[in-house]
């Protein structure tokens, strides 16, 4: 089964579709499809690698801020 999204961008190329496709074969991929979706797949696993990143800095924040209001002082 074929990605709608991956298909209407090999189709929005237009001028760029020479040079995509000879990066794609540069690249070792059988089809300019195979590319696009190799390519989707790295860009949705860095989306999850931020966002936990960001999970991870919220969470150290609310330890730390946690941390601070221990003192009767402030």
């Amino acid at each position: 089964m074929q990605n709608q999204d991956i298909i209407k961008a090999i189709d929005n190329l237009k001028g760029r579709r020479k040079y995509e496709e000879k990066k794609a074969s540069k690249l070792g991929f059988s089809s300019l499809y195979d590319y696009f979706e190799d390519k989707a797949l790295k860009q949705k696993k860095v989306a999850e690698e931020q966002e936990t990143k960001i999970k991870l800095l919220n969470n150290k924040s609310r330890v730390s801020k946690d941390k601070k209001t221990g003192c009767s002082c402030c």
